[in-house]
């Protein structure tokens, strides 16, 4: 199944303007590298009227026994291939989604200078075939993906553990140190393979943080997103309902809906680890209900969107003018998250990936 970004359904929604979510955010607030432990990121708590600043291993004392935590279980491939032409021109290729037949979609740098049938080296076990240039066009603004394929004896995670590099975004300015990067690029709870940036709410998650969550009567679940382009391609218009997201690959397991719906149907509040896990529980939910099974989901939340599953999120804190931050604009309401963001900057929260976290609620649904 697909979900269009046009079967949010809001009937008044209103009409917004990208530079209404942009900030002035000073370089030195982007994190280069994450806390340790991981459960120690600052953690900013967003009542109605008021803030509670504290840490992400405080997070059970805003929970109740029956509230339900789902994780996206996604794990981070090393997608960008550093690699060369025959003629020994450099090219680099950041593998987007593997499709169905095993082929996949990628960005090219630069894409002019090769041609469809090209075979181009990345490792002495590793190289990648141009099978067709500009095959998907995101949008006017955006670079086309091209298909690529793979040609390796290896299976395709093994094949990219060894000749590939952890795809860090490129506001962290520093070498990748791959040691430490992966290991703390990845949740603790991944275990699908299959994204290209990493869940980054969900790396503030440690075994001790879990315990307690379940030691308090609060339940922990979790679902795969493949975190794609979607996720971090910028928007290009000004007017944000023309903005379309590209999609990305989800499940739910027939355990994991059962066990929320359950939990929704006692009073239990479901609470999101980042924003993905809200676009899989958003789209694959009908009615108030969780549906297990795949599918790929371009939803964009944008205000005005009304609520299928999800009470509340725990986020990272997000780019200017981004679909990400949109989004968590239709969580909390657009001047709660003007106001909590003041409030980040002002007391030098850490921004982006390896930064500090939010807990926020569904409008009023904070308690």
């Amino acid at each position: 199944m697909s979900v269009d970004s046009l079967a949010l359904s809001q009937d008044t929604e209103p009409r917004m303007q990208l530079s209404e979510f942009d900030f002035e955010l000073p370089p030195e607030y982007i994190a280069q590298h994450p806390v340790t432990p991981r459960d120690h990121s600052r953690l900013l708590v967003v009542h109605p009227s008021a803030l509670d600043h504290c840490h992400v291993y405080d997070l059970p004392n805003y929970l109740n026994p029956g509230d339900m935590v789902v994780l996206n279980n996604t794990r981070v491939i090393n997608a960008r291939l550093m690699g060369r032409r025959s003629t020994g021109a450099t090219i680099e290729i950041m593998l987007i989604e593997r499709r169905d037949d095993g082929d996949w979609l990628a960005l090219i740098r630069p894409a002019k200078r090769v041609e469809n049938g090209e075979c181009i080296t990345v490792h002495p076990t590793v190289s990648v075939t141009i099978i067709e240039k500009n095959c998907v066009a995101i949008d006017s603004h955006s670079a086309p993906l091209h298909r690529v394929r793979l040609v390796t004896e290896l299976p395709w995670d093994e094949a990219l553990t060894v000749a590939g590099q952890l795809p860090l975004p490129p506001y962290i300015r520093r070498p990748v140190n791959h040691e430490a990067d992966t290991d703390r690029y990845q949740t603790i709870v991944a275990t699908s393979p299959g994204a290209v940036a990493a869940p980054t709410a969900g790396l503030h998650f440690t075994e001790e943080l879990m315990f307690n969550l379940r030691q308090k009567g609060v339940s922990i679940e979790t679902i795969t997103l493949h975190v794609g382009i979607g996720t971090f391609k910028p928007i290009s218009v000004e007017d944000i309902s023309q903005h379309r997201m590209h999609e990305e690959y989800y499940c739910v397991s027939e355990s994991t809906a059962r066990a929320i719906n359950q939990a929704k149907s006692k009073g239990g509040r479901v609470v999101a680890v980042g924003t993905t896990v809200i676009r899989c529980l958003e789209s694959a939910s009908t009615n108030g209900q969780l549906r297990a099974g795949d599918g790929r989901t371009s939803i964009f939340i944008r205000p005005g969107y009304r609520w299928q599953l999800v009470d509340g999120l725990v986020t990272n804190f997000h780019l200017p003018k981004s679909s990400l931050m949109v989004l968590v604009s239709a969580m909390a309401g657009m001047d709660r998250i003007r106001s909590a963001y003041q409030a980040a900057i002002a007391n030098r929260y850490r921004f982006f990936s390896y930064g500090d976290a939010m807990l926020i609620w569904a409008n009023s649904s904070d308690d």
